[in-house]
């Protein structure tokens, strides 16, 4: 074909737009991905209704979420692969209808085997939803409106995480933990009604090409991202490589992912293609936005632990905790939108993480009493930094990438927040449990006979007992020390969570300068040196 003939296609192919309106795609192929993303939270406060009904231990309920994770974390990166295959909008029904029948299966599983087995398919199939919709809004949109069409994504990936807990805690506080999954049912046939109806291929995917299945590599991301999704999810609880089974794991994990990457590298015809992290803007969207997910994961998982182990919340409360902050991120997501053509989008992400650490030392404050709203303005400052990260770091990592690539890309994109968020989840618990035996170990040397000030504290607290319910003063003793211990456990705990806090907000600020080496751009995609 001669360059004359091959540029009016290229035009053709930038020129192309959907019939249906681009806002009304975005919007429904948004809400698949948000019903996706729900479910890897919703059913965490479900889990001891579920060990109750289905006459199992909560460690064995927990598989249910393990068994999504590990599905989801295999299908996200060879996604673009299922997409060339079977045409993407054909996919990304089938993972629709796939989902929201297996959705269905879950709610009414009648034994634990029949609902893992079922959560299985269920993460099998969500896990194409998320970089399809993102290569989808790729397409639809041109560079000039792909920062406004992504904060209508983040509602999906930013906000449904911090839901779920709430919303599950309602749903099966007032109704059955089996309408957990069956929510999604109505959902899931209105929005693949709509796709159906609204979504098209462009025509540049249109054409027929040789089918290739790359299995060697298939195999190998199966091996280390499943592998990867059990020991994240299951290390807490088996005391992490003390545990054999975890070590297994462990080591199968890095086996699989090192010999993934190579193969990819250098076979001719990859699942994935791992090139377009040669750009640079894509690479280092991929970085941070792992980081982002690393500390929105983690912190989202801390304030709720911290609310319902420490201050007693019910479960549906602790997640009120956090919905103030998931409005607030709603609210300022358009706002962020509408900076990005004045701002050269870099610095946006910028702010963003010095703005989140800077919340995350304002959490230092934290107190063994400390009442509702003073949490929620913590969670809330936390909210008003992550909305200037995700929309922004999005536009940038698909800024110069190839058309060719997105489906790549974007499962690529979409894999390493994934992986970064259980990371960040597993991590934020384990240096929980690790800095609360460190600041026992500290202030116990404080919990001695040897100390006058601990002497004094527990006679002053033995004769307030005696005056209250005139107890002889030996057994008045006895209650005053397993008080003083309560206290005692209590300030380490609260100690650990300052001492978290403060380390993901070290975090934030090493993050903050390589926000430079993205490319100097506006969000209208035109270079902005100034």
């Amino acid at each position: 074909m001669t360059d004359a003939q091959s540029q009016p296609q290229g035009d053709a192919q930038s020129n192309w737009r959907p019939a249906a309106n681009p806002w009304l795609i975005a919007i429904c192929v948004t809400l698949a991905a948000f019903m996706e993303v729900l479910d890897t939270t919703i059913v965490n406060v479900a889990l001891p209704h579920i060990a109750g009904t289905m006459s199992a231990s909560y460690d064995e309920a927990t598989w249910t979420l393990t068994s999504y994770l590990v599905a989801n974390g295999i299908v996200l990166p060879i996604s673009g692969f299922f997409g060339r295959v079977l045409g993407r909008k054909r996919y990304f029904v089938v993972c629709i209808v796939a989902f929201t029948i297996c959705s269905f299966l879950c709610g009414v599983a009648t034994n634990l085997g029949q609902l893992i087995v079922f959560r299985v398919l269920q993460g099998f199939f969500g896990g194409g939803l998320q970089p399809n919709q993102q290569s989808i809004i790729l397409d639809t949109f041109p560079p000039a409106q792909r920062g406004r069409a992504f904060s209508i994504s983040a509602v999906a990936i930013v906000v449904a995480p911090v839901l779920g807990p709430t919303l599950g805690g309602w749903i099966t506080d007032n109704f059955s933990w089996r309408w957990v999954f069956l929510v999604n049912v109505p959902f899931g046939v209105l929005t693949s009604l709509a796709v159906m109806q609204l979504v098209e291929d462009p025509p540049w995917r249109n054409a027929p090409g040789k089918l290739s299945i790359d299995y060697i590599g298939i195999v190998l991301i199966a091996i280390g991202l499943g592998c990867l999704q059990v020991m994240l999810d299951r290390g807490e609880d088996d005391d992490w490589f003390a545990s054999p089974f975890i070590r297994i794991f462990a080591v199968l994990a890095v086996a699989g992912i090192v010999g993934a990457t190579f193969w990819l590298l250098y076979t001719k015809k990859p699942v994935v293609d791992l090139v377009c992290l040669k750009d640079r803007n894509f690479a280092l969207g991929c970085i941070c936005i792992a980081a982002f997910a690393t500390i929105l994961y983690g912190s989202a998982v801390l304030v709720p632990q911290l609310a319902q182990q420490q201050l007693g919340y019910t479960a549906m409360l602790a997640g009120l905790v956090l919905s103030p902050g998931a409005l607030l991120i709603t609210m300022e997501i358009p706002v962020i939108s509408k900076l990005m053509p004045y701002v050269q989008t870099r610095f946006l992400v910028m702010t963003g993480f010095v703005l989140l650490g800077v919340a995350l030392i304002y959490s230092h404050t934290l107190t063994p009493d400390i009442d509702y709203f003073t949490l929620v303005k913590m969670r809330s400052s936390q909210s008003l930094a992550i909305g200037f990260l995700f929309v922004p770091i999005t536009t940038l990592a698909y800024l110069t990438v190839p058309q060719r690539l997105n489906d790549d890309a974007s499962a690529l994109f979409t894999m390493f927040r994934n992986v970064a968020g259980s990371i960040g989840i597993s991590l934020s618990t384990a240096m929980i449990r690790e800095r609360v035996q460190a600041r026992m170990a500290h202030l116990s040397v404080h919990m001695s006979p040897l100390s006058q000030n601990f002497n004094d504290a527990l006679q002053q607290n033995a004769h307030a007992i005696t005056a209250l319910n005139g107890a002889p003063m030996a057994q008045s003793l006895q209650s005053a020390t397993g008080r003083m211990y309560e206290t005692f456990v209590a300030q380490s705990t609260i100690l650990a969570y300052v001492d978290v806090f403060a380390i993901l907000a070290v975090f934030c600020f090493a993050c903050a300068p390589m926000t430079l080496l993205f490319s100097p751009v506006k969000a209208s995609g035109g270079a902005g040196g100034h």
